[in-house]
């Protein structure tokens, strides 16, 4: 079989980096020449909560030839309907494409390839780039978590070979309810991600400051509240169920939620958001396909997401100059 990681930049170097450690055979695909030169002449320097070098195949995206059976998917969502046109002409007639992307990607590459074609992969740790060659984990090794599932939480027939390559890094839960895991990440994302692009932080900062958390805390809720409305029960991660623990209807369970949300957050504390990252890269963001997806969501179903528009509205504005990430901004939520 023949496996690729396309748009292997942080997260894909790192995965890719993993996978050919423990002795799988997987290429990493990636429009930026400099990261792909170093990968080649260096291989995969993988720093930060852990340390390691591991020579990579890789190569830009030009240079693809044949057909793959696997497909990882890690490029920005802004651009899936671009991407995976050509990524069609390289998939194998039964391969299949499995996003690890934010948001809720599936549909749209159904879309495009089949749905037959489409598995989904929720990723429970982060990363960041450091220099081309180096990328720097930023979550705690013991965090290395994914959960796989298809659309429709049908088998598919190569849900066991997705499996064992994620494997190779860490522990995989293969979920039935796939829509509730793809929005207990977005729920996560939404919170941290939206605050960590809009104060210019790691997630651990949004956690700690006393006004921010209250706004992640907030962010969390509408998403619960989405949920809940639209009758989608939002899964575990890493076995932490954020509806019991950071739902609330009373003052009291809502003090406690306030409490609990830095020690939640704790394993990924050094994290920063990829929005972040590409801000500071002077890149659009897929905040669109993040706190834009819920406030989207809570439109047409009727549940009101003021946070959610307001995180958007205020990353749009930082994309366009108006603004710059800082805890300065914090300021915009106190508004009437």
């Amino acid at each position: 079989m023949r496996k690729a990681i396309y748009g292997a930049g942080s997260l894909g170097t790192i995965l890719g980096a993993y996978i050919t450690r423990k002795g799988g055979r997987i290429d990493l695909i990636n429009r930026n020449v400099k990261h792909v030169e170093a990968l080649q002449q260096q291989g995969a320097h993988v720093a930060g909560t852990v340390d390691f070098v591991q020579p990579v195949t890789a190569y830009t995206p030009d240079r693809m030839t044949g057909l793959y059976d696997i497909i990882f998917l890690l490029t920005k969502q802004q651009e899936n309907a671009k991407v995976v046109t050509f990524l069609k002409d390289y998939l194998a007639p039964d391969g299949v494409i499995v996003t690890l992307q934010n948001g809720l990607p599936e549909q749209g590459i159904a879309d495009i390839v089949g749905e037959d074609r489409v598995l989904g992969c929720t990723v429970a740790w982060g990363a960041t780039m450091v220099g081309p060659g180096v990328c720097e984990l930023t979550s705690s090794p013991d965090s290395l978590t994914f959960s796989l599932g298809s659309m429709a939480g049908k088998p598919h027939k190569y849900m066991e070979q997705v499996r064992q390559l994620l494997e190779m890094m860490g522990p995989v839960t293969v979920e039935p309810n796939f829509v509730g895991t793809r929005w207990s990440k977005l729920l996560i994302n939404s919170a941290f991600s939206g605050m960590s692009t809009v104060l210019g932080c790691t997630f651990g900062e949004a956690a700690a400051d006393k006004t921010s958390r209250k706004v992640v805390l907030a962010l969390i809720k509408e998403c619960i509240d989405v949920c809940a409305a639209a009758g989608i029960r939002i899964e575990p991660v890493q076995g932490k169920d954020a509806v019991k623990l950071l739902d609330y209807h009373g003052p009291v369970k809502k003090a406690l939620s306030l409490l609990i949300l830095p020690i939640a957050i704790r394993k990924h504390a050094k994290l920063k958001a990829s929005m972040l990252q590409d801000i500071e890269k002077g890149k659009k963001t897929e905040v669109d396909a993040i706190n834009g997806a819920i406030a989207a969501f809570g439109r047409k179903i009727g549940c009101p997401t003021p946070m959610n528009e307001k995180v958007t509205a205020i990353i749009h504005r930082i994309e366009a100059g108006e603004l710059r990430p800082g805890f300065e901004n914090l300021k915009l939520f106190l508004k009437k």
